[in-house]
């Protein structure tokens, strides 16, 4: 009986899985389709708050690595403490995705760098959340008592962003003005959307040409020398 009133309280505690936050998590899927079904790699990471996240269906990525944040530590297809470092190799993944994971990381700004750190140059991280500034943010807190998310503020995010060489290619709240069946879409939605969605690329690493300096050659009395070849004055 003990193990049935700890699941249900455990099903209660995820936020994320509700009605009204997955109706949210649709439109930011939605307002970042066409963004990013023109990505395209080998590797792309998904990390998300809820343990029912799924990567979206993009047929230019072959190979999907999905971890969701819970209590502290990374679960789905590796385990591993939330507050070190992402267990990939530098620039690991043309595309990093992070819905709501910033919310309920143990060090958000760390998690954010660690994201970037394993972004490949010329690939996209997509970030999703909850605006703090709107009718979304006390719902939040109220169902959420025992652990709330920390909500990020998107032009802080922006900011860290760009301050690492990022450059950001999308900013747009999305979604209802309040949870609800009934929620305004439309014009409130864009101006005072309950959700947010950010799309940063990484830049390319400058291309440096090689410069190769000529090499004397040094050729026999009656050798003959190819056409181009700079011929030696050492004796």
């Amino acid at each position: 009986m003990n193990d049935r009133v700890d699941r249900k309280q455990q099903r209660g505690d995820d936020i994320y899985a509700s009605a009204p936050l997955r109706r949210l998590l649709d439109a930011q899927t939605c307002a970042l389709k066409p963004v990013l079904q023109r990505c395209f790699g080998t590797h792309a990471l998904l990390l998300g708050a809820s343990r029912d996240d799924a990567p979206p269906a993009l047929p230019m990525f072959g190979c999907w690595t999905c971890l969701q944040l819970r209590d502290g530590r990374y679960q789905g297809d590796l385990r591993a403490a939330a507050d070190e470092p992402l267990p990939f190799i530098d620039d690991a993944f043309e595309l990093v995705l992070l819905r709501h994971a910033l919310e309920v990381a143990p060090l958000p700004s760390s998690l954010l760098d660690e994201a970037m750190r394993v972004l490949a140059p010329g690939g996209v991280l997509a970030l999703t959340g909850v605006h703090p500034l709107g009718g979304w943010s006390p719902w939040c807190y109220w169902h959420a008592r025992r652990k709330p998310p920390a909500l990020q503020m998107p032009w802080r995010l922006r900011h860290q962003l760009e301050r690492a060489g990022l450059t950001v290619e999308q900013l747009q709240r999305v979604g209802g003005v309040w949870p609800g069946r009934k929620a305004p879409w439309g014009a409130l939605a864009g101006a005072f959307g309950g959700g947010y969605v950010l799309v940063a690329r990484k830049r390319r690493r400058p291309a440096m040409p090689l410069r190769l300096a000529p090499v004397p050659v040094r050729v026999p009395a009656n050798g003959r020398l190819s056409p181009g070849t700079r011929r030696s004055a050492a004796p």
